[in-house]
């Protein structure tokens, strides 16, 4: 059995025994590391209450411990009591005014309270006295500087973390992040490689270049630089999963299942994991496997969207389609903002016959992802199927004034505008429709199967192929 999920394990009956006594009101000692496992584990399910009844009950019992009052002042930002944080912080300060710890949570606080200046400002001060931690550090500044949206600045301090700590995955993430968004990643290609010239054998450096490849898309060139780091290091967790993701990228599910096996052999299972190894199986069109890994991994983490999204695509290529509802529902509530779950639960209560819902879905969708051509197809198609064409087109017209060029909304007004008999308008947007995509007009005749009516439009067509050459 894995170390990790052994641990797990040991941490998972732990809670169960806290959360035990609490129900029962009866009194349990338990030590520092515990009460920080148990905090640990409300933070990271985002019950920051609880989190806060644990962390009173420890510095009850060790009033002493600055890490109990920096872990307070985190669990007060979550319930956004930043001034009460910020105060414990300072009384903190006050006792141990060279704690890197409390700096770096004050300055937390103080980026979530949109005061990044500060933060930064903090940060450097604690630069002056750290012995260590300068790569976190300047991390931490560039994260400020990058909610600044004062890239240049965030880069050149990401740098200087790596520089410092070349296996400092955050440093390195949000790097080639902020070489993105302005248009440097490619040209960076050679800051990573000069890491390798210096060490050949860095796994960190093979690792990083296969970062910069697969957000590139260069997905093969991706899994060069990871096989390299793993041909240094087979255990190296990260490098298996970021393997396996380069292969599913590529379409080569098998591959990809294997490296999700190596990756929870050497880490023991995880939600990402589960979820991935899920996504593979998906991919495989082996549905059932595909849903059950996607429900192990929401099992571990309830709050895991991706999971329940993932589930409920492989019901929905089952047909299995209330199930499927089921789950997009349950992602949606996790992440309402997310333009491809109320998709999916558009489609799932159409095909259930639900088109009040389908629509209201589809409308949510269109007003999250309006560059997305097939929510406003899909939405206009609801009323052409009802017998109300003219709504039809009014939903495809607010899709034109989003996507004034796409070829499919001209057919597709096209056909609608004959439905609702308005044929000289018809005729313009199939025009357009010819201009921009001549080839298109195929999916026409799918809506039309009388042949007097293809006919008609067949001529259309070839007069104007006929004017232009």
């Amino acid at each position: 059995m894995p170390q990790g999920y052994r641990k797990r394990e040991e941490e998972d009956e732990l809670i169960k025994r806290y959360e035990e006594s609490l129900r029962k009101n009866t009194s349990e000692f338990y030590d520092i590391d515990s009460y920080e496992i148990i905090i640990d584990h409300y933070m990271a399910n985002a019950k920051f209450k609880k989190a806060l009844i644990a962390v009173n009950a420890a510095i009850s019992l060790f009033p002493f411990s600055t890490d109990l009052l920096s872990v307070k002042a985190q669990v007060l930002s979550h319930l956004k009591q930043y001034d009460e944080a910020i105060e414990l912080l300072e009384t903190a300060r006050q006792l141990h005014p060279n704690d890197l710890e409390i700096y770096f949570t004050i300055g937390s606080v103080r980026s979530l309270q949109g005061k990044h200046h500060e933060a930064i400002a903090l940060y450097e001060e604690a630069l002056l006295f750290a012995e260590e931690s300068h790569d976190e550090l300047y991390y931490n500044i560039g994260l400020a500087y990058q909610s600044l949206e004062d890239y240049d600045k965030a880069i050149a301090h990401y740098k200087k973390s790596i520089e410092l700590n070349l296996a400092h995955e955050g440093s390195l993430y949000e790097l080639a992040f902020c070489l993105d968004i302005v248009g440097q990643l490619e040209n960076s290609l050679a800051y990573y490689k000069k890491f390798i010239d210096e060490d050949p054998y860095s796994t960190a450096a093979w690792y990083n270049l296969g970062i910069i490849h697969n957000k590139l898309e260069q997905y093969t060139e991706a899994i060069e630089a990871y096989g390299y780091a793993l041909a240094i290091d087979e255990n190296f967790a990260s490098a298996r999963f970021n393997l396996g993701n380069s292969f599913m990228n590529l379409g080569k599910y098998n591959e990809a299942l294997d490296e999700f096996k190596k990756t929870m052999e050497l880490e023991g299972p995880s939600p990402e994991v589960y979820c991935c190894l899920g996504a593979a199986y998906e991919g495989l069109e082996q549905y059932e496997l595909g849903l059950k890994y996607f429900q192990k991994s929401a099992k571990l983490d309830p709050l895991y969207d991706e999971a329940l999204f993932g589930a409920g695509n492989c019901l929905e290529k089952q047909e299995k389609w209330y199930q499927a509802l089921h789950f997009f529902n349950k992602a949606i509530k996790i992440d309402c903002d997310n333009a491809e779950y109320w998709k999916a639960a558009a489609h799932a209560e159409y095909k259930i016959g639900n088109a009040i819902s389908s629509i209201s879905a589809y409308e949510e969708a269109a007003h999250l992802a309006p560059e997305d051509k097939e929510i406003w197809l899909n939405w206009s198609f609801i009323y052409f199927e009802q017998g109300e064409p003219q709504k039809a087109v009014e939903v495809l017209r607010q899709g034109i004034h989003e996507l004034p060029e796409e070829p499919d909304f001209m057919y597709r007004l096209t056909a609608y505008l004959i439905e609702a008999g308005e044929f000289k308008e018809a005729l313009i947007y199939l025009e357009l429709g010819l201009i921009f995509n001549f080839e298109g007009h195929q999916a026409l005749f799918d809506f039309f199967p009388k042949l007097a009516t293809q006919k008609a439009l067949f001529k259309i067509i070839d007069q104007y192929r006929k004017e232009n050459p």
